[in-house]
C-alpha cells in the first residue's frame, strides 16, 4: 500500500512538472531577401508576450528593417524617432522593464529589443533587432567586461571567440529570442546597399507570422 501511494505521488509530481513547462513559441519573419524562424524565450515573458501580441495584430507588417549595420545589428520595427516625444506615442509604443537572463546573451542570431539610453534600460515595445556582430579576442572581451560591467561565462567567451556577436550589449538590452532556422538571412540583409546611417537604399519590408505548434514542427524539420 505504501509503495503504491509513493508511486502515485511520484507520477503526480512528474505530471505537474510536464504540464507546468510552457512550450516555446515560434515566429516566422519573411522579407524580400528570404525568411527565418525565431524561437521566443520563456525566460523573458513580458517581452515574449508583447512581441506575440504585436505579431498577431500584424503591427510589424507595416514596418521595415530600417537600420542595417553589418557586423553589428539589423534593426526593425519602429525607428528611434517615434519614441523621442513620449506624449505622441501610439498605444502600442511603450517601455518594457528589462528582463535580463544570464543565459541569454548577444551571440550571432539572437533577437533583442531596442531602446534609448534611459537609466532603467527599459525596452521599446515596437523595436527589435537581430544580432550580426563579429568575433572577439579574450583581450577585447576583458576590456568590454571592465568598461560595460559585464561578467562573461567561459562558454559565452568561447562563442564570442568563434561564432561572434555583440558582447557589449549583454545585460544592457533584453534578449528574448533567437534564429533557429534561416540564419543565412543575416548575410543577405547585411549585403544590401545602405547609407552611412545604415538605412537601406530600398526599403526592406517584413511579414511576421506566429506559427502553430504543427507549423513550427514542420518548418523546423
Amino acid at each position: 500500500m505504501k509503495r503504491s501511494l509513493f508511486l502515485l505521488i511520484i507520477m503526480a509530481c512528474l505530471c505537474v512538472n510536464t504540464f507546468g513547462q510552457q512550450k516555446n513559441q515560434y515566429v516566422k519573419i519573411e522579407t524580400p531577401q528570404g525568411w527565418c524562424i525565431i524561437k521566443l524565450f520563456n525566460e523573458t515573458p513580458m517581452h515574449r508576450d508583447n512581441f506575440i501580441k504585436l505579431v498577431k495584430s500584424h503591427y510589424f507588417d507595416a514596418t521595415t528593417f530600417n537600420r542595417i549595420l553589418k557586423k553589428f545589428v539589423i534593426q526593425g520595427g519602429d525607428p528611434d524617432s517615434l519614441y523621442e516625444k513620449g506624449h505622441t506615442l501610439k498605444p502600442q509604443q511603450k517601455w518594457l522593464a528589462p528582463e535580463f537572463a544570464d543565459s541569454l546573451y548577444h551571440r550571432r542570431g539572437m533577437v533583442a529589443m531596442g531602446r534609448d539610453d534611459n537609466p532603467t534600460q527599459s525596452s521599446f515595445t515596437t523595436q527589435f533587432y537581430i544580432v550580426d556582430g563579429h568575433t572577439w579576442t579574450d583581450e577585447q572581451l576583458d576590456a568590454i567586461s571592465q568598461k560595460y560591467k559585464v561578467n562573461f561565462r567561459q562558454a559565452h567567451r568561447q562563442v564570442y571567440r568563434t561564432v561572434g556577436g555583440t558582447p557589449h550589449l549583454d545585460q544592457h538590452y533584453t534578449v528574448f529570442g533567437e534564429i533557429v532556422k534561416g540564419l543565412g538571412l543575416i548575410d543577405k540583409l547585411t549585403s544590401l546597399q545602405v547609407d552611412q546611417a545604415g538605412n537601406p537604399a530600398i526599403p526592406v519590408w517584413m511579414k511576421l507570422t506566429l506559427l502553430t505548434p504543427k507549423q513550427a514542427a514542420a518548418a523546423l524539420k
